[in-house]
Parts: C-alpha cells; sequence; structure tokens
C-alpha cells in the first residue's frame, strides 16, 4: 500500500492564475466499473500551469496501471469563471507517469490547451476595424488513398471511427478486433485482450491514433509511419462490405507497422510485413503491463500435455494467446501444419463423448468454438504450437 501525489500540466498563453481546473484520474476494469484517485473541481494552477500536485488514498497499485485522465479548463474573469473546455480532454498515463511529473507531451496539441487572441478591437462608434485571425488545424493524420477526407465511403471519417469505437467499448456481440483483410492476426489477439480487460484504455488508444496518429499503452509507443497512415488499396468488396474497418486499421496495421524497420504495411495487401513471431507478440503485452506467467510457444507442436497445461491457465481466468495452423479453423481450407495464426482462447479445450474437439475462442473478429466440425485429437495437435499465458491486465 503507498500514497502517491498526482499531477498533469497544461498549454496556455493566459496567465495561469486566470485559469482553473477540473481533473479527474481514474481506470475501469473490464465490466468497465470506474475506480477513481482523483477527483478536484475548479483548482488553481501553478505558475508553470502545471496542476496542484493531488495526493491519493492509500491504494495497492502497480506503478505499470494505465489511468485515464480527464481534464477541463476554466477562464476567470472579473466577472465570472466560465468553462472554456466543455469536452474534457482526455489522455492515459501510467501510475508512475503521474506520480513522477511525467504525465504530459512535449508536443503541445496533445497537451490540454487554452489560448487567446490579443488586441483591443475598436469600437464601431470610431470606425471599428477587421483583424484576422489565423487559426491552423493538423491534417488528420489517417487518410485512405483511394478514400480521401470528403469522400463518401472515407473509412477514418469521425463519426465513423467513433461508432465502432463506442461498440467495441460496450462490448457489443461480435464487435472485436478483425483483421479480415490484413494479415495482422498477431496485433488483433493482443488488442482483443486489451479490449476485454480494459476497454477504457482500448478506446482511448484508438482515440488518441486517430487524433495524433500515434499513442502508448504503457510503455508500448504505436507509431505507424506515413504509408500506413495513408494506405492504398480497396477497402470495400464489391457489394460494399468492408474489407477492413478503419478502427482496425489504425490499431492492427498501425501497431504492426511500427515494428517494421523494413517492410512497410502501407496497403491492405501486405502479407509478410504482417507476420508476428512469438518473441514480438510477447513484448507488446509485456510493455502494456501484462504480466507472462507460462510459455509453450515454439515452432513444433506443444502435444497433448500442451494442450493441458493451458487448459488449467484458462480454467482460471487467464489470457491464453496461441499459435495454431489455420488449418485447425472451420472457416479455412488450408491442409498445411505449420504456425501461421494466433488465436485466444476464450475458455479450456474439451473433448466430446465421440472424441471431437472443442474450443471456443477469438479469432477473425468471432468468439465461438471455431475448431473443424468432428476432428479429434491428433488433428488438433497436428496443428497446435503452443501458447503464451498472461495475467488479465489490470
Amino acid at each position: 500500500m503507498a500514497v502517491y501525489h498526482l499531477s498533469t500540466r497544461i498549454n496556455s498563453n493566459v496567465p495561469a492564475d486566470y485559469l482553473l481546473y477540473d481533473l479527474c484520474i481514474y481506470r475501469m476494469d473490464s465490466e468497465r466499473n470506474k475506480y477513481t484517485l482523483i477527483d478536484v473541481k475548479q483548482h488553481p494552477f501553478q505558475s508553470n500551469y502545471e496542476t496542484q500536485s493531488h495526493m491519493t488514498g492509500n491504494i495497492n497499485e502497480s506503478l505499470s496501471t494505465i489511468y485515464i485522465m480527464e481534464v477541463k479548463l476554466y477562464r476567470n474573469t472579473m466577472l465570472h469563471i466560465h468553462c472554456v473546455t466543455p469536452v474534457p480532454f482526455t489522455k492515459m498515463y501510467t501510475l508512475e507517469e503521474f506520480a513522477s511529473g511525467k504525465a504530459w507531451s512535449p508536443v503541445k496539441r496533445e497537451n490540454p490547451c487554452y489560448f487567446e487572441s490579443k488586441g483591443t478591437m475598436k469600437p464601431e462608434s470610431r470606425g471599428g476595424e477587421t483583424k484576422l485571425i489565423q487559426i491552423t488545424v493538423p491534417e488528420r493524420p489517417f487518410i485512405a488513398k483511394e478514400y480521401p477526407v470528403g469522400n463518401p465511403l472515407d473509412p477514418f471519417e469521425k463519426s465513423i471511427i467513433e461508432q465502432q469505437i463506442n461498440k467495441r467499448y460496450n462490448h457489443y456481440p461480435d464487435a472485436f478486433p478483425d483483421q479480415n483483410a490484413a494479415s495482422t492476426c498477431g496485433p488483433a489477439a493482443f488488442f482483443y485482450c486489451v479490449q476485454m480487460d480494459r476497454p477504457d484504455v482500448y478506446a482511448q488508444a484508438a482515440r488518441e491514433l486517430w487524433r495524433y496518429g500515434k499513442t502508448k499503452i504503457g510503455a508500448l509507443t504505436i507509431l505507424p509511419g506515413e504509408g500506413c497512415k495513408h494506405p492504398s488499396g480497396v477497402f470495400y468488396t464489391n457489394d460494399g462490405r468492408p474489407r477492413i474497418l478503419g478502427l482496425d486499421w489504425m490499431t492492427l496495421a498501425g501497431l504492426r507497422d511500427s515494428e517494421n524497420t523494413v517492410l512497410s504495411f502501407d496497403t491492405l495487401d501486405s502479407p509478410v510485413a504482417g507476420i508476428t513471431m512469438w518473441q514480438t507478440l510477447t513484448e507488446w503485452f509485456e510493455k502494456a503491463g501484462y504480466e507472462k506467467v507460462f510459455s509453450n510457444v515454439g515452432p513444433v507442436q506443444a502435444g497433448i500435455q500442451g494442450i493441458r497445461d493451458l487448459n488449467e491457465y484458462a480454467k482460471n481466468g487467464y489470457k491464453v494467446v496461441t499459435l495454431i495452423n489455420d488449418g485447425l479453423l472451420g472457416r479455412s481450407d488450408s491442409n498445411l501444419t505449420v504456425p501461421t495464426h494466433w488465436v485466444v482462447w476464450d475458455s479450456p479445450a474439451t473433448q466430446d463423448s465421440n472424441g471431437y474437439m472443442h474450443l471456443n475462442l477469438f479469432s477473425w473478429g468471432n468468439v465461438y468454438d471455431q475448431i473443424k466440425h468432428k476432428k479429434d485429437i491428433s488433428f488438433f495437435v497436428s496443428r497446435f504450437f503452443g501458447g503464451m499465458v498472461f495475467k488479465p491486465l489490470k
């Protein structure tokens, strides 16, 4: 148990003593229950535009725990105090960043901001005057080459992205990461786990990618290149269905592209650039704050004992992420027995009275028993290459 002093800072050209702030720092669990560390209203800033240092209660939290902050700003005039940010500014940082004074960005627009134009206008009785104020708005980071801003099929249009985020945040049925036309099953497995464990973190990461073209989940920095942020390719099938949602391109392709130093994930058909090795996937989970407790993943089949080992963890609520050949699943026609695909278990693997295998799992945007119909354990084992086990993210 420990007590922490938390703070953040803003950017402004208004004297700090003319400004006030609301600050709420909280996290959510898998059911979106809110746990608040700090919730203060209309406090004054320090002279350097840093908030006061707010003390938490006595808490038992890892310093790597991710929290969301919401900030509202107020302008104090001689006559009254009025809110200048009706929509709260949101950003996420770890408890360690909040406690060490690092919960702010060197990039101005990634902090809460309030600026005023300066100058006194002449009243109309004295001839009046016109002043020009130039306001610049940065270009939206993600723009599809074939569907630019204003195109009715723009996959990154703000209202469309926000609707997709809200469905994932509220756990709508089948509203899960889906790589579909992109070869990003590793990122899909990672973001599915984040969505299930910390829907607030998933939603905030997606919004930051849309706003800034980058985000940070714990110590995991997601910073896709320009090619990924301006992808080429057809986002829709002939009947108008999305080949991949804009949200999934930003998160899944964005994460995978961040790791590519040679190959660019800049088109919907980038299969080589999308392959994820287990060392990389492990690193993503651990940087985001997950703790790995077991692993039997590798280039060769893990055997029946490997299934038994993972079953014990699945029974106890751990995140079980396994490497398979996609031919194990009903939607694939593959006859190969080499590792090609990542899935996340939603329950232990079972065997029915006829000896056929069953396993509820996440893959391709769905969660259900996706094992091929009427296949026995030998078929399962020949396409199963073990997995990694993590404690749920808190």
